[in-house]
């Protein structure tokens, strides 16, 4: 029997079950360190294989399409900020202030890749312009996002370094495997492909890793007891609020300029996304160890929340597009 669409996936469980374990049991002094320099190595490992999977045939088909891309990039790092400073007064005392500096950080995110593509071709949008622009905001979310911390998330918490040294940071631990893959690339390439169960594998394992360590020391220092339960559900009203408005304005927008149905998806499936993959080693990287795990709280949260509701928006894209199809035919053959 399939699983209900809106049911969590395995990843999420996953998610749930290291959060769990790492309250009940969290790692603490050499153990601590050991997962540490793991995490690094893991998330090493995982920008280099996603550089060697990374086509350049596959930037340059949608690189040409400008005006869509400015407006993805807009999206994500122009929209997605600006709602979470303007809806600060409304949002934040349903939670704590850890908790909403970490919905600030989720808004200086980029865009997520592999679901951003993966529902712009259920949808059946402009899959060359989607792997353009998803794969071109992780790239530049690697120099803007640190910057935007800066800008919107400092003012707001203490627990972040300066946008400079952040970005050097970045740089030497997620810039450099990834252009190290890349330039692997005609020697690797085609053995990644082939693996993508290895890909998918350092990908999710990372991403738990970083989880764990960063929840045993959020633990440590005390954070479930911070944290309220209903500030937890305040939470998922505030993610909630922000999938919609980006949902609703990157839908109306990309009408008003008048994009095509196929481009329209590809606006709102890579504007409206936050990529965990690259939001969660970025967090590490950027903020005290003991502050990751409220900062990353809202990502995790706003994560399974975007794919629960953009499949359902994917398929109505798609079962649309076949309704159309049937009437258009009688009036190709006049």
């Amino acid at each position: 029997m399939a699983r209900s669409r809106f049911l969590p996936d395995n990843f999420t469980l996953a998610l749930v079950t290291v959060v769990t374990i790492a309250s009940l049991l969290p790692a603490s002094g050499r153990t601590a360190h050991f997962f540490e320099g793991l995490t690094t190595v893991a998330i090493g490992l995982l920008f280099f294989l996603h550089g060697a999977k990374l086509s350049r045939e596959a930037i340059m088909a949608g690189i040409t399409h400008w005006r869509l891309h400015l407006l993805v990039f807009a999206s994500t790092f122009i929209l997605f900020p600006a709602l979470g400073l303007a809806l600060k007064p409304v949002l934040s005392p349903l939670v704590t202030p850890e908790l909403y500096t970490g919905v600030l950080f989720l808004c200086v995110l980029p865009a997520t890749v592999q679901s951003a593509i993966a529902f712009t071709a259920m949808a059946r949008g402009n899959m060359p312009a989607a792997i353009c622009s998803a794969s071109a905001s992780t790239l530049l979310g690697v120099f803007i996002t640190p910057v935007l911390v800066n800008l919107v998330v400092l003012p707001h918490n203490g627990n972040a370094t300066s946008s400079f040294d952040s970005i050097g940071r970045i740089l030497l631990q997620l810039m450099v495997p990834f252009l190290a893959g890349h330039l692997l690339r005609p020697i690797i390439g085609k053995w990644v492909q082939k693996r993508a169960a290895v890909l998918k594998f350092v990908d999710q394992g990372s991403i738990l890793l970083v989880v764990y360590t960063a929840f045993s020391a959020a633990v440590i220092e005390g954070l479930w007891k911070q944290i309220p339960m209903s500030a937890l559900l305040g939470l998922l009203l505030v993610c909630a609020v922000l999938l919609a408005l980006a949902l609703t304005l990157t839908t109306f927008t990309a009408r008003k300029l008048g994009f095509d149905t196929a481009d329209e998806i590809t606006i709102v499936f890579c504007g409206s996304k936050k990529s965990l993959a690259s939001g969660i080693p970025m967090a590490k990287v950027l903020f005290a160890s003991h502050a990751v795990g409220a900062i990353v709280l809202p990502l995790m949260l706003f994560h399974q929340m975007q794919l629960m509701v953009c499949a359902v928006l994917a398929q109505r894209y798609a079962r649309r597009g076949q309704e159309a199809a049937p009437a258009l035919k009688p009036a190709a053959q006049k």
